[in-house]
């Protein structure tokens, strides 16, 4: 039975534009199922091996994102340029459309930066970008691109033209060339970039020599062309940009969609049927290329993107323009602090947008549905509550790596039809409307509208506001239009995933918060730093690295390692490692002491397993606060890389470290 949240433990909707989301009617909207991407062509690789060949484009355009006779958004998207079918759907949208790849056929995407208007000049943010992180930073030129510049007085904001670079978070085994390094940025081939701009970010020139080396492809102007083997289990992986120190804005504004690997050894063909232990049959249909739009088919399994906006009365974006936001913090800022004038250490929207629209519904039968659930949001941690739909039977069956092992977990008997989901953290559910009732039901959140630590909902944490960011979505329940043949999700044998090798190396690392010398509870930034000693046997000494430090993590080309994160913050951290998928081993109490900056294991306490919904391989975990994490990974592909946390205000901020596998590479940037 679901628990009651007290009315004393209820939030109430966070602070943001001109446009009150009470005011913006619920559930009026049919939410979209993403189209699938068209292919551009179908190259064939040396040796004979087949390709599938994309082209995509960010663009700026306007889209119906709040209901219908409201004003629209202008937002940016990526979407094809060219289709090797006619029937292929050259559509820009937010968010963008599915890529759709096999296990073991790679892919191979010209990735084109066209934020450009009709005359070709550039198309300045929609957002405020603050030039006094260590960013992009095109204005400071080849010297100073990637920097973090000194002023002395308070800038504005930047105005200028915008980078993009194109990261597929959850790819494995991908080159570093094609990884969207933060540093190997664009602009977009306008007309009118300043002179003396930086047109490409640190790491683009000698990513392009090594992919004209490794793949024959050419970049240029506005544009890189990435190489993705897939050589990953089948999984639900999505792509973003990453560019440095404005990762948070550039989302925030529209460039996302889902990458999903099917296939493979340990695809849906491996799903076995316990009864009969033949394959196992899986909800679907879901979307494929060349559906018409809006389709005249009935989709089974549907991915979704939960994502939290502001807005203003206009329609327009809201993403506040001071650090008074969040903490009221009214300056003075740089030079004379060391508090940043427009960033903000977390953002939380009050609207819950689903599929590029607020709050929409979707129809569904009285059967079962596979949804492939992604949190997309800024800061915000979801709980996802089906408790209030009566009758419904969750079950989760995969997270980022695909199936997790052997045994779907049964939300709804194990813990209150609730999903824990950090930010881009993906679930693979299985939702049964079999015996729900024929009518309207809500998928709430209990997460909370503020920074999350941990803890039960409505005790430890005000849940979201009910009225605004508690709700997601409706379903509206209708009879079933035939008799379900999928599987009952008891009955489902995952497949048996070999475990990884036993560990060469741990590293002791940590996650820090640095505070304002000038100010009161005032974060100036979030750092990723490491651990010097050995918390099990007494203090240990932690301190936190800038971007701009030398690689402390390079762990040799196929070994194993437990990474340790010990959390020395208040708040819990998703972390993400690119390039791989790791096993989360377990989490355990530690004691932070901040003044002498120290750390141990908590005496007398134990390692506490992973949640079940955690089983098999990730490659995003919530590292608590007050905790070590563990997890175990296998470093493949030589290269440089990034480690950082997921909540995209921090990652812009420092919160972010590069790592390397392997050597340092000949003529590799410094």
């Amino acid at each position: 039975m679901a628990v009651e949240v007290p009315s004393s433990s209820l939030g109430a909707a966070p602070p943001g534009g001109s446009l009150d989301p009470l005011r913006v009617p619920k559930f009026v909207t049919s939410m979209l199922i993403p189209p699938v991407m068209p292919v551009a062509a179908t190259i064939n690789l040396p040796g004979g091996k087949p390709a599938d060949y994309y082209e995509i484009s960010v663009r700026q355009f306007a889209q119906q994102i709040l209901p219908a006779g409201m004003p629209s958004t202008t937002v940016w998207g990526y979407g094809p340029v060219a289709a090797s079918s006619k029937k292929g759907l050259l559509l820009h949208n937010a968010p963008s459309l599915t890529i759709e790849a096999q296990a073991g056929r790679p892919v191979r995407v010209k990735w084109i930066n066209d934020l450009v208007d009709a005359n070709g000049h550039y198309l300045p943010h929609l957002l405020p970008v603050d030039p006094t992180l260590h960013w992009a930073n095109p204005p400071g030129g080849t010297g100073g691109r990637d920097s973090r510049p000194t002023f002395t007085s308070t800038p504005g904001r930047y105005t200028g033209p915008v980078p993009l670079v194109t990261h597929v978070h959850g790819a494995v085994g991908v080159g570093d060339e094609s990884d969207g390094y933060p540093e190997a940025w664009f602009l977009p081939a306008a007309d009118n970039v300043p002179s003396g701009f930086a047109t490409e970010g640190t790491w683009y020139g000698f990513f392009a020599r090594k992919a004209a080396d490794k793949f024959g492809v050419t970049w240029g102007p506005g544009y890189a062309t990435f190489h993705y083997p897939n050589v990953d289990r089948a999984s639900t992986n999505w792509y973003h940009d990453h560019t440095l120190g404005m990762t948070r804005l550039n989302v925030y504004a529209g460039p996302a969609g889902f990458y999903i690997i099917r296939g493979g050894p340990q695809g849906d063909d491996a799903v076995l049927d316990s009864r009969t232990r033949r394959t196992a049959v899986l909800p679907g249909p879901g979307p494929k290329a060349a559906d018409r739009l809006p389709s005249n088919k009935s989709y089974y399994e549907v991915p979704i993107v939960i994502q939290d906006r502001s807005f203003n009365s206009d329609g327009s974006l809201f993403y506040p323009d001071t650090r008074e936001y969040f903490d009221e913090t009214t300056g003075p800022f740089l030079p004379d602090t060391d508090l940043s004038p427009v960033w903000n250490p977390e953002f939380f929207g009050n609207t819950i947008m689903v599929n590029g629209t607020t709050w929409p519904y979707l129809v569904v039968e009285k059967r079962r549905y596979r949804f492939r659930f992604l949190n997309g949001c800024q800061a915000r941690f979801l709980i996802l509550d089906f408790s209030r739909i009566p009758g419904v039977e969750v079950w989760q069956v995969g997270n980022e790596g695909g199936f997790i092992d052997r045994s779907p977990v049964n939300l709804t008997a194990t813990n209150q039809n609730r999903l824990l989901m950090a930010l881009a953290e993906r679930a693979d559910l299985i939702v049964d409307f079999t015996n729900v009732p024929v009518g309207e039901h809500v998928l709430g959140n209990i997460g909370p509208d503020e920074p999350f630590g941990g803890g039960v909902p409505g005790t430890d944490f005000p849940v979201a506001d009910p009225q605004t960011t508690g709700q997601v979505m409706q379903f509206r329940v209708v009879p079933a239009a035939a008799a379900d043949p999928t599987t009952p999700p008891a009955h489902l044998l995952l497949p048996v995933r070999a475990p990884l090798p036993a560990p060469s190396l741990t590293r002791r690392l940590a996650l820090v918060e640095m505070m304002s010398e000038h100010f009161e509870d005032a974060p100036v930034e979030a750092m990723l730093g490491t651990v010097t000693g050995d918390p099990s046997t007494g203090k240990a000494t932690y301190g936190g690295l800038m971007w701009m430090a030398g690689v402390t993590e390079n762990p040799r080309p196929g070994t194993t390692e437990v990474w340790e994160l010990y959390n020395t913050t208040g708040d819990a951290h998703p972390m993400h490692l690119h390039e791989l998928k790791f096993e989360v081993l377990n989490r355990q109490d530690i004691e932070v002491d901040e003044e002498e900056m120290t750390v141990r294991l908590a005496p007398g306490s134990t390692a506490l397993p992973p949640h079940a919904w955690e089983a098999g391989v990730k490659d995003t975990v919530t590292a608590y606060p007050g905790q070590v994490t563990r997890i175990k990974a296998t470093f493949n592909t030589p290269g440089q890389y990034v480690w950082h946390c997921h909540i995209v205000e921090h990652e812009d901020n420092e919160m972010m470290r590069p790592f390397r596998i392997g050597p340092a590479q000949d003529g590799q940037p410094r």
